[in-house]
């Protein structure tokens, strides 16, 4: 299980749009997300620097 701080998330619409890079990366990824801490939680196999790039590109700040 992987676990990010991931600034910029403020609604609905931010969680899918996570969660839909996350999938990008790793269709069979397990996405978690909790909106008011802003913990994203990835159970995947994917390389870390994947997933944190994917979210980026999403247009997030990621801390880990």
């Amino acid at each position: 299980m992987i676990d990010f701080k991931v600034e910029g998330m403020t609604c609905g619409g931010c969680v899918r749009g996570v969660t839909n890079a996350l999938h990008r990366v790793d269709a069979d990824a397990i996405v978690n997300v909790d909106l008011p801490s802003k913990r994203v939680s990835v159970n995947s196999t994917a390389d870390v620097q994947q997933l944190k790039q994917a979210i980026e590109k999403a247009g997030f700040s990621v801390t880990q």
